[in-house]
């Protein structure tokens, strides 16, 4: 009599997700942790395997309906909030079989401060003392520009089972740390998050999303022009939304990617609530509660411009022609990577330069979208090669 392998069970193996979020009210952090669910939960099930994650972020709070997705198909999800410094995170550590820390993205650098990155430096020490496989999941890598956070970043990056940069910029950067019998290059994880593209009404009009950064509306924490922009931020949305109000084929939408009510500073949705009195023909979007919300709204529109780099991730994932707004290098070296350059530098271009791209772009998007439809060729043999590295990786866990 055979034997059913489908009643056999299946070995399960425990994954940290170190840096990474489901409860930040920054949408972008969560769709980074969303997408390598994904992407490990589509490796680990080529395999057979069953999984359990757990996320060690900077929140404790967990997003129920993607519990009982990863439930329904067998595996496991819990959710612990970092304390480096208690006992709590290293038992939760000596549970994993393998650690992928992502950094939230980009704050692998010291551009937030030391101590911030002290705490992203112990951590990674601390999976490796404990003897776990030590994996950074693509990001940003840097910038360090103090001498001691440079020498302790190279030390731990030393120690990783591998290190994934998502873009050449940051891959260049790793080279003249002295990184690179262990480094590999991918991208950004979140061109992987799940959505539902929504149903287009047969109106003919040409709908044009806009994400408003909260952070660089109000000139970011210090609201003195923070991250060094060559434009007045908020004064070019103003005109850009003069213009685009005054076609009548356009339909605007502004779309808020950060949802900070706590914290206005940051709070995209307080920023297009102000410019939505300005401007009252504009569409507001919702309150996005999970990132595939955000992406799936963002499916729906024909042409997209904006500064949150996850909000521009969503639509050029999607299909849809897109200027990022850029104001640090990531931006230019993750589009930079995929040949893409219809990216406005906020930090280098002038109102007048910026507004022109954004229009350049927007009259000719039917080209532009064929030039997203060749680099999506491009991020899928880039996941590939991240993937296989998780399979080899899961295996031996």
């Amino acid at each position: 009599m055979s034997t059913n392998n489908k009643s056999a069970p299946k070995r399960r193996v425990t994954v940290g997700l170190m840096w990474h979020s489901l409860g930040s009210g920054n949408l972008g952090v969560g769709a980074l942790t969303e997408s390598n669910i994904a992407i490990v939960r589509g490796v680990a099930e080529k395999l057979g395997l069953a999984l359990r994650f757990v996320v060690l972020g900077t929140s404790d709070a967990g997003v129920p309906e993607l519990a009982a997705e990863l439930r329904a198909a067998g595996h496991e999800l819990e959710v612990t909030r970092i304390r480096v410094f208690r006992r709590e995170f290293r038992e939760a550590v000596r549970r994993c079989d393998l650690v992928l820390d992502i950094g939230e993205g980009d704050s692998f650098a010291d551009i937030y401060g030391l101590k911030r990155f002290m705490f992203y430096w112990l951590s990674k020490n601390i999976v490796c003392l404990l003897g776990k496989p030590l994996i950074l999941s693509p990001q940003t890598i840097g910038p360090f520009d103090g001498a001691i956070a440079r020498i302790l970043a190279q030390q731990v990056m030393r120690r990783c089972a591998r290190v994934f940069a998502r873009d050449n910029l940051s891959t260049a950067y790793l080279k003249q740390l002295g990184i690179s019998g262990n480094v590999d290059e991918a991208i950004d994880v979140a061109f992987r998050l799940p959505f539902i593209r929504p149903a287009r009404p047969a109106d003919g009009r040409v709908r044009v999303g806009i994400n408003v950064s909260g952070l660089l509306f109000n000139g970011g924490y210090t609201g003195n022009n923070q991250f060094g922009l060559s434009i007045d931020y908020a004064a070019t949305l103003r005109a850009l939304l003069a213009d685009l109000s005054a076609r009548p084929e356009v339909e605007v939408h502004l779309v808020s990617h950060v949802i900070e009510p706590h914290m206005p500073i940051e709070d995209d949705v307080h920023a297009a609530k102000i410019l939505a009195t300005e401007f009252p023909g504009v569409i507001l979007s919702p309150v996005f509660t999970r990132p595939s919300e955000a992406k799936s709204y963002i499916a729906g529109m024909d042409f997209f411009t904006g500064a949150r780099m996850h909000a521009c991730i969503a639509a050029f994932s999607t299909g849809v022609p897109v200027v990022p707004m850029a104001y640090s290098r990531k931006f230019n070296g993750l589009f930079g990577t995929l040949g893409y350059a219809h990216v406005a530098d906020c930090k280098v271009e002038s109102q007048v330069q910026v507004l022109k791209r954004i229009d350049d772009a927007l009259r000719a998007r039917e080209q532009v979208k064929q030039q997203v439809d060749v680099a999506l060729q491009l991020v899928a043999e880039r996941i590939t090669r991240y993937e296989d590295v998780l399979a080899r990786a899961l295996v031996k866990g």
